[in-house]
């Protein structure tokens, strides 16, 4: 297929790209390089450095994964207009381009961020409460695309993701807790928790993700998929987990929570399995040992 990457030179579109680029696909990553870095770029994709809210060219294109985003939760509380800008209207302007180009658009949402608060895993039908701007932004994105798929026919699939971790994620605006607790043993530095760190997330490993993105793909009659693992772990836990891996005694000191900062976030992946054939496979254990190989390489 002729396939599109936004957010290619990203976390996760650039591992999305070589698995693409590693079957075959004839494959167009498209980044600002606002948070992409052009060292993560597959050489055998063409590259186009672009910010989607200028709008894109996807002429011959089959497929789309949109994943260029405004991905900081804190972010978008301090500067809820830019992350709109990107979150909400970037993603009208990547579906208008797809519909000209009559492919279809593979979105990356947010699980956490759109449902907020869970008492359990979260279903696709669970009620979506986001707790921050972010969340919002992604929940709007979603409802764009489920109209384009009722007015226009396409099959659109929204994608999503519980907490990703894993190579090339950064510790800085856009990383998630992994990245930064792994960065900051490397380096022998603090690490903070805000919160308890009691509170709980679904941690899923990106080259699982991956494989429940190319999966979505195949999909053809459109929809909402849940991709993580289903299984809780509290940010303590996690952190005990990645002290190992890195073979740290660091402790982590206890800060207050944030705002839009969830106490309970876990998927319900049964309809990826029943209807995707899709299932994560890589333990936390051994997830984190490939993500500290990455860390200190």
């Amino acid at each position: 297929m002729r396939v599109a990457v936004t957010g290619g030179a990203g976390f996760i579109g650039s591992n999305l790209v070589d698995a693409l680029v590693e079957r075959g696909d004839s494959v167009v990553a498209i980044d600002s390089l606002a948070f992409g870095k052009r060292e993560h770029l597959n050489a055998n994709a063409e590259f186009v450095e672009r910010d989607i809210r200028e709008g894109l060219d996807l002429e011959g294109v089959d497929v789309v994964f949109h994943l260029a985003a405004q991905t900081d939760v804190q972010t978008s509380v301090t500067r809820p207009a830019e992350d709109a800008g990107v979150n909400v209207v970037g993603t009208v302007l990547v579906a208008e381009a797809a519909r000209r180009a009559g492919a279809r658009v593979v979105f990356t949402s947010t699980g956490g961020a759109i449902y907020g608060e869970c008492d359990g895993p979260a279903l696709e039908e669970s009620p979506r409460r986001p707790l921050s701007p972010y969340g919002i932004g992604k929940l709007c994105g979603e409802e764009y695309l489920a109209g384009w798929n009722r007015i226009y026919g396409t099959a659109h699939v929204v994608v999503r993701l519980a907490n990703v971790y894993g190579p090339r994620q950064a510790s800085s605006l856009e990383g998630g807790v992994v990245a930064v607790f792994l960065d900051r043993m490397a380096r022998r530095e603090p690490t903070v928790i805000f919160g308890d760190g009691l509170q709980t997330r679904d941690f899923v490993y990106v080259g699982d993700v991956v494989e429940g993105l190319l999966a979505a793909a195949t999909h053809d009659g459109g929809g909402v998929f849940n991709i993580g693992t289903g299984n809780e772990t509290t940010v303590l836990g996690l952190h005990a987990a990645c002290a190992q891996a890195a073979g740290s005694s660091a402790e982590a000191a206890l800060e207050p929570a944030r705002l839009g900062d969830l106490s309970r976030s876990v998927l319900d992946v049964s309809l990826a399995e029943a209807e995707l054939g899709f299932r994560a496979r890589t333990t936390l254990a051994d997830g984190l040992a490939r993500t500290w190989a990455w860390t200190v390489r």
